[in-house]
């Protein structure tokens, strides 16, 4: 497929979106798959299911099979979840285990990934169980995440992070535990989602109820190498969804960061909601939204959910609406490429300077 007849231009003043055909080919998906989603850093579940030596959870990246284990002397890894003999699988779901065994054939691997038994392998020539441990691939966490790489040459999550964890440090993430995690399907390309969440500039027409409750000439976004942040004052109302847990007049802000390809981190004053953006196909995607609540086990904690998932819903649902509309009029023979405000829409404009980079290099 031809990918280098779209020229990213720096220039957000003079610059155009990707061409509408990046959105609709089904071609793409594959290449995203290869050179994005396979060479970047992807959250896929939390340190609370591998806290302790033995435990272990299943995941899977790009339609590979992943493995994230803590060996018994509290070491973190990730293999892929592929038995070396004939492919079977050596782990399901999740659990505490003090080795990871195939169903098929019973090769058992330490939670280091070594080799540890071969049932009935005697009298084979050339064979050595050093070299048969399992695949593994980059992991790493940061907060209560688990993150993995699938590309052994990929920079840090640190890189790709950048000053997040720092600009964060005094946030109450921490006393924030996991709550509820909703899934939304969505009739769209992954892009376009991705495309509407990086801006603000569609809040005052689609979101209502959002605008009333930030201070919309203040919303700014900020680029870096592979993230961005966007950020508004919370207004000054007593009835604001945000400002409970504030004393009167304390400042507050949302912010919201998203690091490429695929993940936001929406963090308000009393809760911080995760979102993972999933193709499920060329024109499907899958939405993950993860709440982690401040304080959690405090009683009044589902009623206080409750309003804010309310809300959160209808944004989405606003969202929705707009991503699967623009969907069906990127096929439109009136529509090839568009501009950007340069006021409002950097975010989208550093996002596509992203994927020129990542899907026009070999």
């Amino acid at each position: 497929m031809q990918l280098n007849d779209y020229v990213f231009e720096p220039d957000l003043a003079r610059a155009t979106t990707i061409p509408a055909r990046w959105y609709i080919d089904p071609a793409m998906l594959a290449i995203e798959e290869e050179r994005i989603f396979g060479r970047t850093w992807q959250l896929v579940g939390r340190v609370e299911h591998v806290r302790n030596p033995g435990d272990y959870f299943t995941c899977s990246v790009v339609n590979e099979p992943l493995v994230v284990t803590r060996d018994t002397a509290g070491n973190l890894h990730a293999f892929y979840n592929v038995c070396r003999h004939r492919a079977g699988s050596v782990a399901e779901g999740c659990g505490n285990r003090k080795t990871l065994q195939c169903s098929y054939h019973a090769w058992t691997y330490n939670l280091d990934g070594t080799l540890r038994s071969t049932p009935e392998f005697e009298g084979v020539e050339n064979f050595d169980k050093a070299d048969y441990g399992l695949r593994p691939v980059q992991v790493d966490t940061w907060g209560p995440f688990v993150f993995v790489n699938l590309d052994p040459q990929a920079p840090p999550l640190r890189d790709m992070l950048g000053a997040i964890p720092e600009e964060t440090a005094n946030m109450p993430l921490e006393r924030m535990g996991f709550y509820k995690r909703v899934d939304y399907e969505i009739n769209c390309n992954w892009k376009v989602y991705v495309d509407n969440y990086l801006e603000g500039y569609h809040i005052p027409v689609a979101h209502p109820g959002l605008f009333k409750e930030i201070d919309y000439k203040q919303y700014r976004v900020e680029t870096f190498r592979y993230y961005s942040k966007q950020h508004a004052p919370i207004r000054e109302n007593p009835d604001s969804l945000y400002r409970r847990h504030l004393e009167e007049g304390a400042p507050a802000q949302a912010l919201y960061y998203w690091v490429f390809p695929n993940l936001m981190l929406n963090i308000y004053p009393d809760n911080l909601q995760i979102n993972i953006i999933l193709p499920l196909g060329h024109e499907r995607t899958l939405t993950i939204f993860e709440w982690y609540v401040l304080d959690v086990d405090r009683p009044e904690v589902a009623e206080e959910f409750h309003r804010s998932f309310k809300f959160s819903d209808v944004v989405q649902k606003e969202d929705i609406d707009i991503c699967e509309a623009v969907q069906k009029r990127l096929r439109s023979r009136s529509y090839n490429v568009g501009r950007f405000s340069v006021l409002r829409e950097n975010g989208v404009h550093h996002f596509h300077g992203l994927l020129a980079e990542y899907l026009q290099r070999a």
